[in-house]
């Protein structure tokens, strides 16, 4: 199970609006209104991203950063209210890897989001093998290998794929494998992910399965479910 996004803020209409915009997006998040409590939670936890609030109570976003910082390179984004703080935070080299200004957009705020984990969803899935046991994904000739047959992918096809695989049995959002598949940044839409996943299927179909490796759920996303046994 993938680690979920932490929203650390005390004012809690911004809090639940930031937790909102996470979940629309399909990302699971974990939301805590306390710095000492963040602290405690991080020492046991981990997140695969930190909306960080600068004001908290007890431990401030500040402090909070740079004791993340002391043995983890978990993303953070900084989320503050003063403007004027900005430039003492860039000067603090706290080691934040953005920041966003209250008051904020939901397209902001996600932007900045998708954007991070992208860099660091390239950064962990380069050359990595991918296998399930029997399907086998491999990255240096971005085929996928059944048995004694294999074949081969596209580029945006391997890392959907790659990306369905590495969460097998949990739904990933459209949205979501955009961010996997194209690490460019280019826009593309919903449509176009239902595209390369129909050309993948129409390819798997070559390993003659009684199963469909990848489901669809309505409304939601796709989920790969591997062979059963």
């Amino acid at each position: 199970m993938q680690a979920p996004i932490l929203i650390v803020e005390d004012e809690v209409k911004i809090a639940a609006l930031l937790q909102d915009y996470c979940h629309q997006a399909g990302y699971e998040t974990h939301l805590i209104h306390n710095g000492r409590t963040a602290q405690e939670w991080l020492k046991h936890n981990q997140a695969q991203l930190i909306l960080l609030d600068l004001m908290l109570p007890e431990v401030d976003g500040i402090t909070l950063c740079k004791t993340v910082r002391q043995n983890s390179e978990t993303p953070i984004i900084m989320v503050t209210a003063k403007v004027e703080e900005i430039d003492r935070l860039i000067g603090l080299e706290l080691g934040a890897d953005d920041y966003i200004c209250k008051p904020f957009s939901p397209r902001e705020v996600m932007a900045r989001i998708k954007t991070i984990l992208r860099r660091t969803q390239k950064t962990s899935d380069q050359n990595v093998n991918t296998s399930d046991d029997d399907i086998f994904l491999d990255e240096g000739s971005y085929t996928v290998n059944y048995q004694q047959l294999s074949l081969s992918l596209t580029s945006i096809e391997f890392k959907i794929l790659q990306s369905l695989m590495n969460h097998s049995g949990k739904i990933l959002s459209r949205d979501q494998l955009m961010t996997h598949g194209y690490s460019d940044q280019r826009i593309v839409s919903d449509r176009t992910i239902d595209s390369h996943i129909k050309k993948l299927r129409q390819k798997l179909v070559n390993f003659e399965l009684e199963e469909e490796l990848i489901q669809s759920v309505y409304g939601v996303g796709y989920r790969y479910q591997g062979i059963r046994k």
